[in-house]
């Protein structure tokens, strides 16, 4: 994501902060003020084959190859550099103190329980509606009952262990 330095949008902070309403609030004036923003999904069978660390820098690669301009620097949160042809700086806990982190937190936390929505559609029985994939009772009893869905990593324990 690039935001733009003139269009900042106010009242963004990590997207574990906020509540759902909040997000969708902030979502809405990242995209309007924005200058570029690209999200990127990696599929379940590919986090099992390399694992959530690769599958995650995989995904940031991708959402930077996406954007419709080239970012001149990264902000990177946590510390691993994804595999990109431009300078980061890595910033543990990053989405709690640059504003282009929390932004990008948002975005990718409310593309991600959007997709878990529609998801809910073809795979009703885990209700990823409400959990959007989380291991909360419902799903583990679902999983317990019904094993995974096409939708599931099932090198993540809960479903493994169903």
């Amino acid at each position: 994501m690039i935001l733009d330095p003139e269009r900042r949008p106010r009242g963004l902070d990590d997207s574990k902060v906020l509540n759902q309403a909040q997000r969708e609030e902030a979502f809405e004036r990242i995209m309007a003020s924005a200058l570029a923003v690209s999200v990127a999904f990696v599929a379940p069978a590919e986090i099992d084959r390399i694992n959530i660390r690769q599958a995650t820098l995989a995904a940031m690669a991708r959402a930077v190859a996406g954007l419709a301009q080239t970012p001149a620097y990264l902000l990177i949160d946590g510390n691993d550099r994804p595999p990109v042809n431009c300078p980061c700086q890595l910033i543990i806990k990053g989405d709690a103190t640059a504003l282009s982190i929390a932004a990008a937190s948002i975005v990718a936390k409310v593309a991600r329980d959007a997709m878990m929505r529609r998801l809910a559609v073809h795979y009703p029985h885990y209700g990823f509606e409400t959990n959007v994939g989380y291991a909360v009772q419902r799903h583990l009893d679902a999983l317990a009952l019904h094993g995974a869905s096409p939708a599931h990593r099932v090198s993540f324990a809960p479903v493994r262990e169903a």
